[in-house]
Parts: C-alpha cells; structure tokens; sequence
C-alpha cells in the first residue's frame, strides 16, 4: 500500500459516512420537523410507525463519521469540536430528547401531547446544530499553532444561521417525501402539500447558500468560477435546476418514489458542492487532510477493520429497509 494515499481513502469513507447520515437521519429528524403540522391520531402514527423499524440504525452512520474523525483526523478533531462546543452539544441534548420522545410516546399515552412537542423540538433543534456547524466551518475557523483561536461564540453568523434554516428546510423536505413514499390516504396527501411548499423554499435556501458561499473567501471564488475548472463546477448548478425540474414534477404527476429520490440527489448535488468548496481542507483554509492525519500505520490499521465493518452496516442497513419496505400502518410501535 505504500503507493496508496491512505489519507484521500479515510476523507472519502469519512465523507460517505457523513452523507448517509445525513440523508438517513435527516428524513426522520425532517419527520419531527413537521409534526406539528400533522394532525393528531392517524397521520402522526403512520409518520412514526413509517420511521419507527430504522431511526436508531440511521445514527451509526453519525458515530462512524465522528469516530472516524477523532482517530484518522485527530488534528481537525480538536480544532472543530471547541470551535462549536455549544452546536455539537445542542445536538446531542437535542437526539438524545428525540429518541426519548419517540418511545415514550406510544409508553406514555397520558403525555402524548407533551412528547409530541419534545420530539418536534428535539428534531428542530439537532437539525438547526448540524446546519450552523455546517456554516461556521465553511465560513473558516480560526487557527493558531495548531490549536483553537477563537472565541466561544465565532460560529454565530448571519451566513451559520442560513445554512442552519436551509438544513432544517432540507430535513423538512426528505421528511414531506419520505411520507409520500411510505403514508397513504390523507397522510399522503398532506405530505405532498407539504412537500410542494418545502420543496420550494429548500430550493431557494440552497441558492442563497451557494451565492453566498464564494463571496466568504476568495478560494472559495477561485474554485468555482475561473477557468477551466467552471466548466465542471457550472454543472452542478445545472444538474440542481434539472433536478428541481423533475422533483415538482413528480409531484404534480404523482410518483410516490420519485420525489423523495431527487430530494435525495438534491443533497447529494449539494454534498459535491461542499466537497468542491472545501477539499483538500479538513479544516478550510487552516488544515489540510495531510496535515490533520494520524500516523500512516494508524490510518492502516483502521482501515482493516473499516472494511470490515462498514459493508457490514450496509448490509444490515440495506435489509432493515427491505424487510420495511411497505407502507407504514396505524398500529402503535412497541
């Protein structure tokens, strides 16, 4: 292997994880997003019981990704984790009341109303963290002598809060499709009113991000929009209008599939955007991967055991969603 960048390896597998987490748990944290706008009894149930077999298994993806980060990456570790103490701790208070919420909802029947509204704000709260942590780290970190710089409150900005508004209407939009697919009857239909308005506010949330995001730094401007290298970059850009296009659509034809799957490949038109903006940085515009690396014979070691487990996760994921893969009933989850 000594030809192999084991570094390029561990950035993609750390990248994939952090994108099957958030397009896994983002359609259930999109699911709490919206239930207020559910109405009590039958469409509440169905969204819950249409999450309930794969919600949980949706977050190894988050402690994969984090694990991931601290032993391949430890360098970029501990600058981001004190940049955003205040963010990864809200989402985590925030998934921790979520899944508390969940279950205790079909236990305590008497506090229905209540754990519907903890599971509502628990969901907002860890979507609106992962989307300001998101800004804070593309709109830079400040670094010195390979340590945190910066003060407790450097990620609040107007740019952080947009790309937090624009996660949370993201969430909401896999949430709306997600429901499509997997309600029916009158739940379905009010996903897909939902679905409509969310998808054009994601849509107008993600170019206002991706203005926004080159006028932050003049790399930023440089990878985007001097030649030759617009000529790739200006199709995703294209590849989003077109995926807009088929998602409104779907919706208008009604498919039940095909607007949860663009709104999937809106993410990931969006994950290569980032990755665009941010590679090779670990830390953009402070710490390369190479820089923010373990040791070469650590980043080996872990790899023998990476893939192992990951097609493991795969595949007990993948048959979790087709042993599920009907639609989603009205029967309390126990």
């Amino acid at each position: 292997m000594a030809s192999i960048d084991v570094t390029v390896i561990w950035a993609c597998m750390i990248g994939f994880a952090v994108f099957a987490y958030v397009v896994m748990d983002g359609f259930d944290l999109g699911i709490g997003i919206l239930f207020p706008g559910l109405k009590a009894g039958e469409e509440r149930d169905q969204a819950m019981n249409s999450i309930a077999p794969v919600w949980d298994g949706n977050e190894t993806w988050l402690v994969f990704g984090g694990g991931g980060l601290m032993a391949v990456f430890p360098l970029a570790y501990a600058i981001i984790l004190p940049a955003t103490y205040p963010l990864i701790i809200a989402m985590l208070l925030g998934l921790v009341f979520r899944g508390v919420a969940f279950e205790f909802r079909w236990r305590d029947p008497g506090h229905r109303k209540f754990w519907d509204i903890a599971f509502t704000l628990g969901s907002v709260i860890a979507a609106l963290s992962q989307g300001i942590t998101l800004g804070a780290l593309l709109q830079g970190i400040r670094v010195e002598d390979d340590a945190y710089a910066g003060g407790w409150l450097d990620w609040l900005s107007p740019f952080s809060l947009l790309t937090g508004v624009s996660v949370l209407l993201g969430y909401g939009l896999l949430g709306a499709t997600w429901l499509i697919w997997k309600t029916e009857g009158t739940a379905q239909a009010h996903a897909r009113r939902m679905a409509f308005r969310l998808g054009i506010a994601t849509f107008a949330a993600l170019a206002a991000v991706s203005l926004a995001t080159p006028f932050l730094h003049i790399d930023y401007w440089r990878r985007w929009f001097e030649l030759p290298q617009v000529l790739l970059t200006a199709q995703v850009p294209v590849l989003t209008v077109i995926c807009a296009g088929i998602f409104f659509q779907s919706l208008a034809k009604g498919h039940e599939r095909m607007p949860f799957l663009m709104a999937l490949i809106l993410f990931l038109l969006g994950f290569v955007g980032l990755g665009i903006s941010m590679f090779p940085y670990a830390v953009p515009q402070a710490v390369t991967i190479w820089d923010a690396a373990a040791p070469r014979a650590s980043q080996i070691f872990l790899l023998a055991g990476a893939v192992v487990i990951v097609p493991m996760i795969l595949a007990y994921t993948g048959w979790a969603y087709r042993v599920f893969r009907g639609k989603a009933g009205i029967e309390g989850y126990h």
